[in-house]
């Protein structure tokens, strides 16, 4: 089983929300990419998986305004247009990293 790289920093007081992992990797995300990218059972269909956020619903300026890690597994924000649901597991965090290597390797392996 493969370990879980947990965050040992979350910052959401910039232009980005910006995550320190315990592995030094650097993962930033533009507040409203990760909004829309919640997977809670308000925002995404459980049974079929179907989106149900209309994206034009959430404000251009969304922004993370808390966080607080779920067990060693997680992270829940609470966003500026009152979202609170979702939880992000760690790795699916890491998969939705916006950095330039990040981008590189899924274009790589898409690619390959």
């Amino acid at each position: 089983m493969e370990e879980v790289v947990k965050p040992h920093q979350v910052d959401i007081s910039g232009e980005h929300i910006i995550i320190l992992w315990d592995d030094g990797h650097r993962s930033i995300y533009p507040h409203r990419l990760l909004r829309l990218r919640c997977r809670c059972a308000n925002c995404v269909e459980e049974m079929t998986g179907r989106p149900r956020l209309d994206p034009s619903a959430v404000p251009q300026d969304v922004r993370a305004v808390d966080q607080m890690q779920i067990g060693n597994y997680a992270i829940q924000f609470l966003w500026s247009d009152a979202h609170y649901t979702g939880i992000y597991p760690y790795p699916f965090l890491r998969g939705e990293c916006t950095c330039i290597a990040c981008n590189q390797a899924r274009a790589a392996k898409a690619g390959g």
